[in-house]
């Protein structure tokens, strides 16, 4: 019997460019129709870090020039994104699905997710996007925009904008409506576009959402009975990179928790991963949350690979 999953593709399933990530998408689609082919319904996340960044530097650029674009907002350049790797993925996934002769409609949502406009995050805006400046531009950019800029890496100053933590995909309930239909979806692309509610309705701000956690609340949203994180690993492993690694297989919430305590996993990169694991296994009963990498994700799901958590 299918099951109703969230797949959340990690960045090694995407590229830093659209033609890198022509060529990348079509091995993603053919793990994903794997998935589909075994009956499962799925809807699909995607983060847009690389594309959203180049977006943002050419259109920053574009600006700058004489008779140049209009500046575009950073909420809008992140619906860009949506967009456009939303096609590529979609069109490959048309593709292998006819390839397969399975009668499926994809479809891509451009996605919102709210955001408390309280959120202690906005006071302290930590994630670098756009254009690298010197430190004399900044100052100036600082000056007339009111706007943060830090300096990143040895590589010039940028804009940093909050990360906030989502609260709600706006769009739930047609995705849901979507993927009762028989649809594939794909949405909430790079955590969706941060809105916060104001006057009665949303409106789009500057921020940065972590895909994972977004990915767990939608998969509240929508029942699913799995969230599948797929990065660049098969497995979860403890003691990363020392004599002593151990690779996890099957552990439970409060195992997951105080493996977080015991400092086990990287904040910038496998920590967010296992949080939302965690967060979607205890939103209800009989959930199951996976990490693994893009090629094992059907093993995964028997459980002959990868780590799941149960609660």
């Amino acid at each position: 019997m299918g099951h109703r999953l969230v797949v959340a593709l990690g960045g090694n399933a995407l590229g830093n460019s659209p033609q890198e990530q022509l060529e990348l998408i079509q091995g993603t689609a053919t793990a994903l129709v794997d998935l589909i082919e075994g009956g499962h319904e799925v809807i699909i996340t995607h983060g847009n870090g690389p594309q959203v960044g180049m977006i943002k530097v050419a259109t920053d650029n574009s600006a700058e020039k004489v008779g140049g674009t209009p500046e575009i907002p950073f909420p809008e350049c992140s619906a860009m994104s949506q967009g456009y790797i939303g096609y590529h993925l979609q069109q490959a996934l048309e593709n292998e699905l006819r390839k397969r002769d399975i009668a499926k409609p994809v479809a891509s949502l451009i996605t919102q997710t709210l955001v408390e406009a309280d959120d202690p995050a906005f006071n302290n805006p930590n994630k670098p996007v756009g254009s690298f400046y010197s430190e004399e531009e900044a100052k100036r950019l600082m000056e007339e925009t009111g706007e943060t800029y830090v300096e990143d890496s040895g590589r010039g100053w940028r804009w940093v904008v909050a990360s906030p933590q989502p609260t709600e995909i706006v769009e739930g309930e047609a995705i849901t409506s979507l993927v009762n239909a028989g649809a594939v979806v794909i949405s909430t692309g790079g955590g969706g576009i941060p809105v916060v509610r104001r006057d009665g309705g949303f409106e789009g701000v500057p921020a940065v959402i972590d895909k994972d956690r977004s990915a767990a609340i939608m998969a509240d949203q929508v029942g699913a009975s799995h969230l599948i994180i797929l990065t660049a690993v098969a497995n979860v492993a403890v003691n990363f990179n020392t004599p002593e690694q151990r690779d996890l297989t099957e552990i439970t919430v409060d195992e997951a928790k105080q493996h977080m305590a015991d400092g086990q996993f990287a904040p910038g990169s496998m920590l967010p991963k296992v949080e939302a694991c965690v967060s979607y296994v205890e939103g209800g009963a009989g959930r199951t949350a996976i990490i693994t990498s893009l090629e094992n994700a059907g093993e995964a799901l028997n459980g002959t690979v990868g780590t799941s958590i149960k609660s």
